[in-house]
C-alpha cells in the first residue's frame, strides 16, 4: 500500500505520512518524516476497536498516551525509543524510533522454524527489554513475534510499549470481535484478572515455543477454542527446543506464580544463546510436589534413649544450648577420659612388669605388698634352704610356728 506524492498527512503540523510500514487490529505504523528535526521517524495511528462506546473509546486513549509517556521512561537499547505523542482528530499518534530491518514473524514465514540457539539469543534479548519496562512500571502485553524487530545492525527490539496492549484491545468486544493475538496471552489474562509481569514472560515462552516449532502451542481454529485450551488444555511437550525445553517450560506454567522468574530465565537464555546447556534444575518439567524425604526409609530404627533421671531432665530444659554442641562435647570429654585411662593402663602394667623381672632375677627382693605380678613368687620355708616356687595364683597357708 502506497500514498500518492503531494497527497500525505502531516500530522500535529510536523510529522509527514509517507508510506505505511504495517497494519494490525490496532491501527497502522507509518514511515514518516520529522519536519522540525529532518529525520525519519516510525509513527503508529491507533484505532479504536469496533463496537467501543464513545465514552470507553475516550478512555482507552487518554489510557494510551498515558502509557506512550511511561514506556518513554523506560531505557534499554532493546526498547523502541518513544519520541512523542501527538494529538489529531482526538486520536493520539505515537512517534517512535525507525528501526530499519525485519520483524521476527517475518523471518519465520520466509525461513520457518529457528534453531534453539539463535531462538535462545533473540528471546534473551526480549526478555532484556521486558525486564527494564518492568523495572519502570510498565508491562508490554502483547508480547509476540509481530513485535519483535531485527535490525539491520544486529539489535533486538521490542516495539509497542504500553501501547499495543489496552484493555478491550486483545478480549472479546461487546460485538464479540477478537482484536490482535489471543493465542499469545496468559492464562490469567484469558480468565479476565489483572494482568502482571509474569503475563508477559508467558507470552515470551509463547514466542520462543512459537520460534522453535513453527507455530504457537495453544493455537485453534477460533479464537474462543484457542482461549479454552490456554486456560484448559496441557502444554503440547516442544519437540524441536532442545535445552531450550525447561525454559519453555518454566514459562508457561498455568499459575504466574510458579512460572520461571525472569532473571533465571535470561541467565538461561543467554547460555543457550552462546551455546552452553543450562543445569538441570533450571526449571522442572515434571509437576510440583511437595518436599517428601526418601532417605529415612533406608534408615535403621533409631536406639531407644536410655532414660534420664528426672533431675537431669529438669535441667535440659532449662539450658537452651544446640544439641549438637552438648553431643560434641560428650564425645570430646569422653575421648580425652578414655586416652587418659588408657595411658594410666599402659604406665602401670610397665611398673608391674619391671617389678616381676626383677623379682626373678635376683631371687633377694621381697615382693611388694599387693602386688600383682603374673610371674610366680618364690618363697623361703623357714628352717629350710631351698627356695619353695608356687603360682602367685594359689593360695598361701599358714605355717606353725616353731618354738625356739
Amino acid at each position: 500500500m502506497s500514498v500518492d506524492p503531494g497527497s500525505e498527512r502531516v500530522i500535529a503540523g510536523r510529522y509527514r505520512l509517507l508510506s505505511p510500514l504495517g497494519e494490525g487490529g490496532m491501527g497502522t505504523v507509518w514511515l514518516a518524516r520529522d519536519e522540525v528535526l529532518r529525520r525519519e521517524v516510525a509513527v503508529k495511528e491507533v484505532r479504536a476497536p469496533a463496537g467501543l462506546p464513545a465514552a470507553d473509546v475516550e478512555r482507552m486513549y487518554a489510557r494510551l498516551e498515558r502509557e506512550a509517556w511511561a514506556a518513554a521512561r523506560v531505557a534499554n537499547r532493546n526498547v523502541v525509543t518513544v519520541y512523542d505523542v501527538a494529538t489529531e482528530e482526538g486520536r493520539p499518534w505515537i512517534v517512535m524510533e525507525l528501526v530499519r530491518g525485519i520483524s521476527l514473524a517475518e523471518l519465520l514465514d520466509a525461513e520457518g522454524p529457528l534453531p534453539p540457539q539463535r531462538a535462545a539469543h533473540i528471546g534473551a534479548e526480549v526478555l532484556s527489554a521486558l525486564r527494564a519496562a518492568h523495572e519502570a512500571g510498565v508491562l508490554h502485553r502483547d508480547v509476540k513475534p509481530g513485535n519483535v524487530l531485527l535490525s539491520n545492525d544486529g539489535r533486538v527490539v521490542l516495539t509497542d510499549f504500553g501501547i499495543a496492549m489496552v484493555e478491550g484491545s486483545s478480549a472479546l468486544t461487546m460485538t464479540g470481535e477478537v482484536v490482535g493475538s489471543p493465542e499469545f496471552l496468559a492464562p490469567e489474562r484469558a480468565l479476565g484478572r489483572t494482568p502482571g509481569p509474569e503475563s508477559d514472560l508467558w507470552s515470551l515462552g509463547v514466542l520462543l515455543y512459537a520460534a522453535v516449532e513453527g507455530s504457537s502451542p495453544f493455537r485453534n481454529d477460533t479464537p474462543l477454542s484457542t482461549l479454552r485450551a490456554i486456560v484448559d488444555e496441557e502444554l503440547p511437550p516442544p519437540r524441536r527446543a532442545g535445552p531450550l525445553t525447561p525454559v519453555i517450560e518454566g514459562l508457561l506454567r498455568k499459575d504466574p506464580a510458579e512460572r520461571l522468574p525472569a532473571a533465571r530465565a535470561e541467565q538461561d537464555l543467554r547460555l543457550i544463546g552462546a551455546g552452553g546447556t543450562p543445569r538441570a534444575d533450571t526449571a522442572p518439567t515434571t509437576p510440583y510436589t511437595p518436599y517428601a524425604p526418601t532417605a529415612a526409609a533406608h534408615r535403621q530404627p533409631p536406639t531407644p534413649p536410655r532414660p534420664v533421671p528426672a533431675a537431669a531432665a529438669a535441667a535440659a530444659t532449662t539450658v537452651d544450648e544446640p544439641r549438637h554442641d552438648k553431643r560434641t562435647a560428650a564425645v570430646l570429654i569422653a575421648g580425652v577420659t578414655a586416652l587418659a585411662l588408657a595411658i594410666a593402663g599402659l604406665t602401670y602394667a610397665l611398673l608391674n612388669r619391671d617389678d616381676g623381672d626383677n623379682r626373678t632375677a635376683g631371687g633377694g627382693n621381697t615382693p611388694t605388698a599387693g602386688a600383682t605380678s603374673t610371674a610366680p613368687e618364690k618363697e623361703t620355708t623357714p628352717g629350710t634352704s631351698a627356695p619353695t616356687t608356687r603360682p602367685r595364683a594359689a593360695v598361701r597357708r599358714p605355717l606353725p610356728r616353731r618354738s625356739r
